[in-house]
């Protein structure tokens, strides 16, 4: 199995939900949609430039390599052993929003501040498991390519604040006088 497909589609998801965590609390409105999906698009096109590094680190270890063939064996492996621990995490991410959606107000409060949470606090622990898998499964060259693509859906999110949401500077404090 080639799990370039499937890394690529949760590599995209999550760079638009990183998009959309680098918005998050930034607006007051109630009816904020059109904000919410400029938000994830932004995270979604971000995510897509970036994850163009690995598949160029993937493809200059395939070009350089002395048997090309016995080199994607190792990709794939270390690929797939790569997406493991993902897919685990997106499963538990898309059942904890799945709660919160579904259920009423509290419990999906419940859900949002015990499942999502944590989950984006242990998302650099599950990468770099992944990466772990990677070198077990693929060795070297699959590690550096899995390190490659944690590095880059990691950055998304701060990358996208730091372009779109980073906060306005703060009022002076009460009872200061401004320079004049």
């Amino acid at each position: 199995m080639n799990p370039a497909l499937p890394l690529a589609a949760l590599g995209l998801i999550d760079a638009a939900f990183s998009g959309f965590r680098a918005f998050a609390g930034r607006d007051a409105r109630i009816r904020k949609a059109r904000a919410v999906a400029r938000a994830a698009s932004r995270g979604l096109a971000v995510g897509a430039a970036l994850l163009l590094v690995p598949v160029l680190t993937a493809l200059g270890v395939l070009l350089s390599a002395h048997d090309g063939a016995r080199t994607y064996a190792a990709l794939s492996a270390g690929g797939t052993a790569f997406l493991l621990p993902l897919t685990l995490y997106a499963a538990t991410v898309a059942l904890s929003l799945t709660a919160y959606f579904v259920l009423p107000f509290r419990a999906s409060t419940l859900a949002m501040v015990m499942g999502l949470g944590p989950l984006t606090l242990i998302r650099p622990l599950v990468v770099a498991l992944a990466c772990l898998n990677a070198l077990a499964d693929g060795g070297w060259t699959a590690l550096l390519v899995g390190t490659v693509a944690g590095a880059a859906v990691l950055c998304v999110e701060p990358l996208v604040h730091r372009r779109w949401y980073a906060a306005l500077p703060l009022p002076e404090p009460l009872g200061r006088a401004s320079p004049a």
